[in-house]
């Protein structure tokens, strides 16, 4: 591998806020909302803080111990563990990529509202506006022949801006951007929140997070929710914490590092919610909305209900909604930055691309793919593809992660590494969770997550799922059987 691609992180702090960017993702401005509260309010904080502990802290905890011990990427990584789980790697890498492509989308969406916020310019029907102007949807699969140019231009924008990011060495790159975009994100979800909390009707909002339902408790659908945000909020099995901490320099404290990035994330996550909550408490009081229609998971509370909020918030709106976009736009891109640098990573480490090259060569192809999305039929195959790949695809790569450091790796390497230079020590009740506790708790959320999608699919929907199926079995076999350029490449590591 051509020695560009091999680096380290200039200080601990750069590291650390690389990978909250990272887990503060998109996802959690407007997912976590909605899974708090359909899912017990208060009361679903004691599984969720759970799952933190059993399933987030504890594979994290794997893929900072893989990394840091290898100091490669996944690739090289899983060839050393045993010869034949290659295929696995590039599998795991696919996902990550196809995952990208679409966020990428849902992103450039976010970009096209922070123009709109200064004026409002979705209209009095924010709904209407963001199917037929903005997306121009059409339901039909013929759509995908009808270009939507303003959601293409964005989409390019922002695949731009990550390679002008990537293709730069790692610490004038990610780490610079990092210490930039998180320090304003930051910033404005406390201007965003303290102001919410002043707004008439706060109250009736943010007390839906304390308000405990108890019962909810005894629901095993709640418990695989939580399980299922933790994988989401902590971009659990996409190898990025297995990145970035391969570039750790040697004295890391590894469990301290992977404790900080995963309660920051988890409280970046519930202070956020107390200001969405508030705001919506604000809009069911001046809109005589029911707050839980007000509630809702995706892209309809972002560029739906926010831009309703601001068009009955007043002057003040003009403010407060550009800067909420904002905030989006800021973690959409520090996401993006973690999910490609694996993926180019793996790619510069196989073939000796230099890490401008592989940076270049995966974002033409990201171009390509997303473009799929800029069409009226993309956001109903956006929608597709987010379902298979989180519900189905991802939850089996953690499943395979997990047998294969579990219990095909030496396991105790994992815990010797960890504990070398950590003042807080891990041992045997880690290494059951991780053998035996995490399989269980996935191979549930997979089996439900199986379920739900193959239910609610129509013709359309199970026709691109099985392209995507082959898609994620014939790839990796072909990156796998590509040979090397890298000669070190099948030199196992010790």
């Amino acid at each position: 591998m051509a020695n560009e691609n091999r680096s380290e992180w200039n200080s601990n702090l750069t590291f650390i806020l690389a990978m909250i960017g990272s887990a503060v993702g998109l996802g959690n401005i407007w997912r976590f909302p909605n899974v708090l509260y359909s899912n017990g309010g208060g009361s679903f904080m004691i599984p969720y803080i759970v799952s933190l502990f059993l399933l987030g802290i504890s594979f994290v905890l794997v893929e900072y111990a893989v990394g840091y011990k290898f100091k490669t990427s996944l690739s090289k990584i899983l060839y050393t563990v045993h010869n034949k789980l290659e295929p696995v790697a590039w599998f795991v890498l696919l996902i990550v990529f196809l995952i990208t492509t679409y966020y990428v989308c849902v992103v450039g969406w976010d970009l096209i509202y922070v123009i709109l916020s200064f004026t409002k310019a979705w209209g009095s029907n924010p709904d209407i506006f963001f199917s037929q102007s903005v997306l121009q949807s059409i339901d039909s699969i013929n759509g995908i022949f009808t270009i939507v140019p303003a959601v293409l231009a964005s989409i390019i924008a922002i695949w731009f801006v990550a390679w002008m990011i990537i293709r730069t060495d790692l610490n004038d790159g990610i780490g610079k951007v990092s210490k930039v975009l998180l320090p304003l994100l930051c910033i404005i979800v406390v201007v965003i929140v303290v102001y919410s909390l002043t707004l008439p009707g706060a109250a009736s909002g943010y007390t839906q997070i304390f308000s405990p339902d108890w019962s909810a408790l005894t629901n095993l659908n709640v418990w695989l929710a939580a399980f299922g945000q933790i994988v989401f909020s902590l971009s659990l099995g996409m190898a990025i914490a297995l990145t970035y901490a391969s570039y750790l320099p040697e004295g890391s404290k590894l469990v301290d590092n992977a404790l900080i990035v995963a309660f920051s994330n988890s409280g970046f996550e519930v202070f956020n919610s107390i200001g969405i909550f508030s705001i919506l408490g604000f809009m069911a009081l001046t809109s005589g909305i029911p707050f839980n229609d007000l509630v809702t998971e995706g892209t309809g509370l972002a560029f739906v209900v926010f831009p309703q909020v601001f068009n009955i918030m007043g002057p003040a709106a003009s403010v407060i909604g550009p800067l909420f976009f904002l905030c989006i736009l800021f973690a959409g891109i520090t996401s993006i930055m973690a999910l490609l640098e694996g993926v180019c990573y793996s790619i510069s480490e196989k073939f000796d691309f230099s890490r401008k090259k592989s940076a270049t060569v995966v974002c033409i192809i990201g171009v390509l793919i997303s473009s799929i999305f800029a069409t009226g039929a993309g956001s109903m195959v956006l929608g597709v593809f987010d379902a298979f790949l989180n519900n189905f695809a991802l939850l089996f790569a953690i499943l395979l992660e997990c047998i294969i450091f579990g219990w095909i790796y030496d396991f105790d390497e994992l815990i010797a590494t960890l504990n070398e230079n950590s003042r807080i020590s891990v041992g045997k009740t880690w290494k059951a969770v991780i053998k035996c506790i995490l399989p269980i708790c996935i191979l549930g959320l997979w089996i439900q997550g199986i379920y739900s999608t193959l239910s609610t699919g129509d013709t359309v929907s199970i026709s691109i799922m099985a392209i995507l199926t082959v898609v994620l079995i014939v790839v990796p076999f072909i990156f796998t059987k590509l040979p090397a350029k890298n000669r070190d490449f099948y030199k196992k590591i010790q």
